[in-house]
């Protein structure tokens, strides 16, 4: 190329370089994948785990609902111990022996003589009711068969 460009000898003389793309070869390194087997065992290992780990789930649910059914059960417990309380206290106040005899006598009853005796309808001789030996109210006497009380 000359050196005098377009009328001006200031101008440095430009050269067109020329783009030199030096080609290299990358090596890619690809990893070798998973043999079946290890896979498989893989895919086991995390099967077990999730298994062993909805047992131990299972398990506490079941022990909370035993653990709230027992409170609930013993809130119930408590609640009768109160109420057998209350009425052992009522069976107390009744059974009294003052308020017992008051009770007879407001209802016409008196106490029993220790002289008196049993009425005679109630004893029992030689095996045979005091009903049985008297007749019957027509005046005739019935005899009793087998089929017959």
């Amino acid at each position: 190329m000359p050196a005098y460009i377009q009328g001006n000898l200031a101008v440095e003389q430009r050269t067109e370089n020329k783009v030199k793309v030096k080609e290299t070869k990358k090596i890619v390194y690809r990893n070798k994948t998973l043999p079946v087997q290890e896979k498989l065992l893989y895919l086991f290992t995390v099967a077990v785990c999730v298994v062993v780990a909805g047992v131990v789930i299972w398990r506490y649910a079941q022990i909370y609902e035993m653990s709230s059914k027992i409170q609930n059960i013993e809130k119930e417990i408590t609640k009768l111990e109160a109420e057998n309380s209350i009425l052992k206290q009522k069976v107390d106040a009744l059974s009294d022996h003052q308020r017992l005899e008051e009770e007879a006598r407001s209802r016409g009853y008196s106490v029993a003589d220790p002289n008196q005796t049993k009425p005679q309808g109630s004893t029992k001789s030689s095996g045979q009711s005091v009903a049985s030996k008297t007749p019957p109210a027509g005046g005739a006497v019935s005899k009793k068969t087998k089929d017959q009380p």
